[in-house]
């Protein structure tokens, strides 16, 4: 049954849009003609992680060959591949829209809309839109979105009817965040787990992922920017995330803080989502102020923290890195943006790549393979190996705003048009082996 707000857009005709992106398959959907694709559920994956288990091609293609299009709207979300559907969450007009899309010709099968007009990002954020900036999650056949009003939705995935609905308005002085909710939610234990209201003003609540009641709430701080992970630390399963003030971890079975440490930022600008480093009782904590190996441990029922290792060369303001063996790979702001691989154990940076590398960059690791797709909407392939990559890594391309994690389909600016979602293939192609040839620059489209 359709909740109030809510209304099946399926038909609606959409209008052209000022600003324009494109979305291209880039990995996961099809890597070669009889390879299947990787389920991808949420924000950085099924794991969070960044880590496709699929197998990238043995050839990286030059280009990608578009094979349908179809308009999908703006924002920063990004689209989830799963049950053989794509699911997108958007912004059209005043509207933000959910919809799931057939990846085998860009049909729309379903698609629902609510009004979000009421959002006015500060006038810092304004070059960034209005969002939405939170990535949905598909689990047990539903799928979840955040929106940019702080609405937290289930839909039932299939056909896309709206099962629960909370919004948080009428419980904090706001239900976004200054720059705009960015929390994408997650599915754990039965429950969705989200960071809620507004600075100085909010809390990570949990709610039965069936019915939408809610199960717990912590409000023991305002909200970040981050996205929640869930993982088990001696013994105990936890959320950890971060808020305006500390890294934290809540007891999933009952929200109770189990333990905190202050990383005071900028305006509450914790961003970067936390990892669980290989070993599995160390979090990475990445902030503007630096990079941070963190150990939580339990004694007689307490509780402790201690930090393992600290890196204030190497600053993370919005990108997660991602680990493979011991090492981690990721993107600095610093020096007006770096490349960089780090060792995981004791924090070394092994190298930087040269300055002026962008804003921004999703990092996604395909086998041995890293695929990073800047903010000039170029994906770019480079060979996963700390030891064997060169510090050099030239970048060109037009400057756009694009948050975006690439797997299932991947952002491309244009001056004008729609918002388009297209679907490429990334098929096998003569030549060389990219793969021991460096850092070589992947355009996703032709311009």
């Amino acid at each position: 049954m359709m909740k109030a707000g809510w209304r099946d857009v399926s038909a609606t005709k959409l209008v052209p849009c000022r600003k324009a992106f494109m979305l291209a398959c880039l990995v996961g959907l099809v890597f070669a003609a009889n390879a299947r694709a990787q389920e991808w559920t949420g924000w950085r994956g099924p794991n969070r992680d960044g880590i496709v288990q699929v197998a990238g091609p043995a050839t990286w293609p030059e280009t990608l060959r578009a094979r349908w299009s179809v308009p999908v709207g703006e924002g920063y979300a990004s689209p989830l591949f799963s049950n053989g559907r794509i699911f997108q969450f958007a912004r059209q007009g005043n509207d933000e829209v959910a919809m799931a899309i057939d990846p085998a010709d860009g049909t729309i099968l379903w698609r629902q809309a609510y009004s979000a007009a009421e959002f006015e990002p500060v006038d810092a954020a304004a070059r960034h839109g209005k969002g939405p900036f939170s990535t949905p999650v598909y689990d047990d056949g539903m799928l979840y979105t955040f929106g940019s009003t702080g609405v937290l939705t289930a839909f039932e995935a299939t056909g896309g009817e709206v099962v629960w609905q909370h919004d948080s308005a009428g419980d904090f002085g706001s239900p976004w965040v200054m720059f705009g909710n960015s929390m994408s939610p997650i599915v754990s234990d039965g429950l969705v787990v989200a960071s809620i209201g507004t600075n100085d003003d909010g809390a990570i609540a949990a709610y039965d992922a069936k019915t939408g009641a809610e199960r717990w709430i912590w409000r023991g701080d305002g909200p970040a920017y981050a996205s929640p992970i869930v993982v088990e630390l001696d013994g105990e399963r936890q959320v950890v995330n971060f808020t305006e003030r500390y890294l934290v971890g809540l007891s999933v079975e009952s929200g109770d803080l189990l333990w905190q440490r202050a990383y005071p930022a900028r305006s509450g600008m914790n961003i970067p989502t936390p990892m669980l480093l290989v070993g599995g009782d160390t979090i990475l904590a990445g902030t503007a102020n630096g990079t941070y190996a963190v150990r939580v441990t339990q004694s007689d029922n307490q509780w402790s923290t201690e930090e393992v290792w600290d890196n204030g060369e190497i600053t993370l303001r919005f990108s997660t890195p991602v680990q493979k063996d011991n090492v981690l790979f990721g993107f600095s702001n610093r020096n007006r943006g770096v490349f960089f691989a780090l060792d995981a154990e004791t924090g070394e940076t092994l190298w930087m790549s040269d300055p002026r590398q962008g804003d921004n960059a999703t990092v996604l690791l395909v086998g041995s393979s890293l695929v990073m797709l800047k903010n000039d909407g170029r994906a770019h392939h480079r060979r996963g190996d700390g030891r064997c990559l060169p510090a050099r890594a030239p970048i060109s391309g037009r400057r756009q705003r694009h948050l975006r994690v690439p797997l299932a389909v991947t952002q491309r600016h244009r001056r004008q048009g729609r918002h388009d979602a297209v679907a490429a293939q990334l098929g096998m192609t003569r030549g060389a082996d990219t793969r021991d040839a460096g850092f070589e620059h992947r355009q996703a489209l032709s311009s």
